[in-house]
């Protein structure tokens, strides 16, 4: 990693940090054990890579951080979400975590659930009312609808139906990427789209190349994650290793051996690097992270 990203990623990571413990209701506030189990769930562990990323291309656009709190908040809140429900018993059954327990075992699976549903409703809640979002006001629509998309059957929850409905069946490369677009692309691709939709006056040719390289990186990610399943353990990663492959589930390393799948993941890089070519050394930060996606080791 870069010094340069070393130190925004850091000072992003803290930002972030700040913001969504202003926003997630206190713990002590009625009902006390959801908003908990809330708290418990968001902070205090995460890559965070999603807020990063909404920073990141805000910066190449010249958009002010304070600006983006709100974006950045909203799409951390629906992973967030999402990964409670993938850890259920009824999903991945999954009881670990960010290296500690998860929702359901800290606390239970109704209150798993409930936790869940409601960082859902925050997400949004932010997007339609945070005073720090500086964009118009069909602007700031656009974020609410791109997000819902992102979130909904058409994007994270449809790619995890698909990845349920995959376990034990052969996938060949073009079905396993339509998974993780919609799974763990989609979020990702959001996390940009909630940059571009932060300037008013954005030229349309630029947010479409943004896209396209969050649409690489959010490849690339999947494919290192599923590297990461196979070569790392369950303390450096921070959730249970080989998950995965003792479900039986389609990953990249399956279908392509270790060699063909870090090969892929090289080349989504250099893809996303290629839709960063209308840009000058504004767009470094995006570059380096795109490396950082494909080297990191958790």
């Amino acid at each position: 990693m870069s010094n340069a990203l070393k130190e925004y990623l850091g000072f992003c990571q803290n930002r972030v940090e700040s913001a969504l413990e202003a926003r997630l209701p206190s713990g002590q506030l009625l009902p006390q054990k959801l908003h908990q189990a809330m708290r418990y769930s968001v902070l205090d562990g995460g890559k965070r890579m999603r807020p990063m990323l909404t920073y990141c291309a805000g910066k190449t656009l010249g958009i002010a951080a304070e600006s983006l709190d709100g974006p950045a908040c909203a799409v951390e809140f629906i992973h967030a979400y999402s990964l409670i429900h993938d850890d259920l018993p009824a999903m991945d059954d999954d009881d670990l975590r960010r290296g500690k327990a998860t929702c359901h075992v800290a606390y239970d699976q109704a209150t798993a659930i409930l936790a869940g549903d409601a960082l859902q409703a925050l997400a949004f809640e932010i997007l339609a009312n945070d005073p720090s979002i500086k964009t118009s006001t069909e602007n700031r629509l656009k974020m609410i609808t791109a997000l819902a998309k992102a979130s909904g059957s058409q994007g994270m929850v449809g790619g995890q139906a698909i990845d349920l409905q995959s376990v034990g069946t052969k996938l060949n490369l073009p079905e396993l990427e339509n998974m993780h677009i919609h799974k763990t692309g989609a979020l990702i691709r959001a996390s940009v789209i909630m940059a571009t939709l932060a300037k008013d006056d954005i030229d349309p040719a630029v947010a479409t190349k943004l896209d396209h390289y969050a649409k690489c990186i959010g490849l690339s990610f999947q494919v290192k994650d599923d590297i990461l399943d196979e070569e790392s353990d369950t303390a450096t990663l921070g959730k249970t290793q080989g998950k995965d492959k003792d479900n039986d589930k389609p990953t990249y390393p399956a279908l392509l051996g270790l060699a063909g799948a870090k090969q892929k993941a090289q080349e989504l890089h250099e893809k996303a690097l290629d839709s960063l070519g209308i840009f000058g050394k504004e767009a470094d930060l995006l570059r380096d992270l795109s490396l950082y996606i494909i080297q990191r080791t958790h």
